[in-house]
């Protein structure tokens, strides 16, 4: 068609480079990453034992409604609506486009179903309402100024059932432990934390300092 030419070359500049993950039944998820555009824009490992722990089957997806946040490029939710979820894939507007091309380059793997939305941690959750049966975070815990955004969202997102997975990479560099700490020290306050055992990631996809930890609201004694 006219004007393929440009177009082709304009996303071939804006193209980075592609990550398989493999599955267990099927083709592997291809997932597109940018050389540019922040930490948002490469799968990192966390997202990849998260997304493969999934697969073990441990949390049972499918027909669950699904919420990722920080989805980057939508590694963890689209692999979770590869085994049946109904995802919705959470990011700030600028990695909007980035799911978009990851979603439609692995829909003819989904099984049930994936959007991407704009969710700015800290702001209103109304449109993500009612509150999901799983929320899945891969290396959520960057900056020290997000973590009360964050904490607010996880309130405001869960409901008394929901299950928050959440994987991140124990990370030894400046000022990482302490905002590894005060996270795990604020998120206490209101939800109770398990790790998952590293004998229950899947057995390729696992690593020492790469962490599991299922979160859930606590119980409020006496609440109605």
């Amino acid at each position: 068609p006219a004007g393929a030419g440009p177009r082709r070359l304009r996303a071939a500049a804006m193209a980075g480079f592609v990550r398989e993950l493999e599955r267990r039944a099927g083709p592997a998820l291809r997932l597109e990453q940018r050389a540019a555009g922040g930490v948002g824009c490469v799968v990192w490992d966390a997202a990849l034992v998260l997304a493969k722990f999934l697969e073990t089957g441990a949390c049972p997806l499918a027909r669950r409604h699904v919420l990722e946040l920080g989805a980057g490029t939508g590694a963890v939710g689209i692999m979770a609506a590869t085994l049946g979820a109904n995802v919705t894939v959470t990011d700030l507007e600028e990695l909007q486009e980035l799911l978009m091309v990851n979603i439609e380059n692995n829909k003819h793997l989904v099984t049930g179903s994936v959007r991407a939305k704009v969710l700015k941690w800290g702001e209103d959750v109304t449109e993500f309402q009612p509150p999901p049966d799983y929320i899945l975070m891969a290396d959520c815990i960057y900056y020290e100024e997000s973590l009360e955004p964050l904490l607010k969202t996880l309130k405001d997102l869960t409901g008394p059932d929901t299950c928050v997975l959440c994987c991140y990479e124990q990370r030894t560099m400046g000022k990482n432990p302490e905002i590894e700490r005060k996270y795990f020290e604020l998120l206490q306050r209101d939800f109770e934390l398990e790790k998952i055992p590293l004998d229950r990631h899947d057995e390729e996809y696992r690593s020492e300092d790469i962490h599991i930890v299922s979160i859930h609201r606590k119980h409020v004694v006496g609440a109605q």
